[in-house]
């Protein structure tokens, strides 16, 4: 079940809702900069500076990635957890990412280490934010979930196999194309709104389409452009 919820106020905006969503949507479906989406904005006629693009990712991306999460069929049981490491001003921090089996991403964790205490972090934020207990848990060897798992949520079944998560390791490729695209994150917390707002947003507009016809994919992404104009409070077109 979906839970219908109003779009955000664009009050004081002298920019319309269209313009708005569509920079914002720009940038986090594809490896653009700041002053690519206002040149590409220029060409159509939009006079805005890459600035106001930056305020608006920052200010909707998360209440949009909200807004879709919301609107998604619950998750599957099925939980696949990975981590891999991103370099924030020239230290290792590591990206905590949970996807289901049909791989839509349950959510993301930054954080600056991978043993029990980072691992339980993320087991209990996953419970929180999804609010049920999965059937499976499939992880690599990494030893951190083991103990993680047999605090937070022992009842529940753990497979740890290196072959068994390439669904999860699979779901870092997106990100790594932009983090090479953005060069660097400049803080933990500036890698944590961007990925939490990125995973919310792109991955809704990559459906799977080796494995749909051409009629099927157009049907799906035009159900999704709907979706899209139905979060964002974007009239529909004409």
């Amino acid at each position: 079940m979906t839970v219908e919820c109003a779009p955000p106020s664009y009050k004081g905006h002298r920019y319309p809702v269209e313009i708005i969503s569509h920079c914002v949507w720009l940038y986090f479906r594809f490896p653009l900069s700041f002053r690519e989406v206002e040149e590409l904005m220029l060409e159509r006629g939009v006079v805005v500076s890459y600035e106001t693009v930056r305020r608006w990712c920052a200010k909707f991306g998360q209440a949009y990635a909200n807004g879709l999460r919301r609107r998604r069929p619950r998750p599957g049981d099925k939980w696949h957890l990975d981590e891999v490491f991103i370099r924030i001003n020239g230290e290792i921090h590591y990206l905590w990412r949970a996807v289901d089996q049909d791989g839509n991403v349950l959510d993301i964790l930054v954080q600056p280490r991978r043993d029990a205490k980072a691992a339980k972090r993320f087991f209990r934020r996953l419970l929180k934010n999804l609010e049920y207990v999965p059937r499976v848990v499939v992880t690599d060897k990494l030893r951190s979930y083991g103990a993680a798992h047999r605090q937070v949520i022992p009842s529940v079944e753990h497979r740890s196999h290196k072959g068994l998560n390439n669904r999860a390791e699979n779901s870092h490729q997106p990100t790594r194309q932009r983090e090479r695209a953005m060069k660097r994150f400049t803080s933990p917390g500036h890698a944590q709104r961007f990925l939490s707002a990125f995973s919310g947003v792109s991955p809704r507009f990559r459906p799977r389409r080796h494995r749909l016809t051409v009629d099927a994919y157009r049907d799906e992404m035009t159900e999704r452009f709907a979706t899209w104009q139905q979060i964002t409070g974007c009239p529909a077109a004409a």
